[in-house]
C-alpha cells in the first residue's frame, strides 16, 4: 500500500509518465520482494519518491517538468553505485554525473539491467568493499 504522499506526487504526474512511474515502482518493489527484505521504507525524500531497506541505500525515482521526455533513478552520490553501474552499463544507460540513471520516457524500460541495479543499491552496505559490489 502507498503512503499518502507518495500516491499523491504519483497522481500529480502527467498520465504519460505516471504509467512509467508506476512500471518503475512496481520493478522496485519486485526487487524487494525477490530479496526478501522483510522491512521497507516508502517515502518522500526531496520530494521524491524513495525506497529504503535495512542495510542499503535508498533509492528515488522521479520525472522533472523540465526534461519531459526522461525519468530518473536517483541513488546516494557518495557511494560507488552510479560508478560501479557505469562501469557495467556503459553502453546501455545513460548516467547523469554519479547520482543518477536517466531514462527516456518513449523507451522500454531494461527492466533486468534496472532490477539488477536496484538490487546492489538495496544491498550496497553489505557489498561496498567488494571490487565492482561483487559483479
Amino acid at each position: 500500500m502507498m503512503n499518502k504522499e507518495v500516491q499523491s506526487k504519483f497522481d500529480n504526474y502527467p498520465s504519460y509518465v505516471k504509467n512509467k512511474m508506476l512500471e518503475l515502482r512496481a520493478l522496485i518493489l519486485d526487487v524487494i520482494k525477490t530479496n526478501d527484505f522483510e522491512v521497507y521504507e516508502e517515502t518522500l525524500k526531496w520530494g521524491e519518491p524513495s525506497y529504503l531497506v535495512k542495510g542499503g541505500s535508498t533509492v528515488r525515482i522521479d520525472w522533472k517538468s523540465k526534461s519531459e521526455d526522461k525519468y530518473f533513478i536517483f541513488f546516494n552520490c557518495k557511494t560507488k553505485l552510479v560508478s560501479t553501474f557505469r562501469i557495467l552499463y556503459k553502453d546501455l544507460l545513460i548516467f547523469e554525473g554519479d547520482r543518477a540513471i536517466v531514462l527516456n520516457i518513449n523507451e522500454p524500460l531494461p527492466l533486468d539491467i534496472i532490477k539488477h541495479c536496484v538490487e546492489l543499491s538495496l544491498k550496497y552496505k553489505s557489498i561496498k568493499h567488494l571490487p565492482l559490489l561483487g559483479e
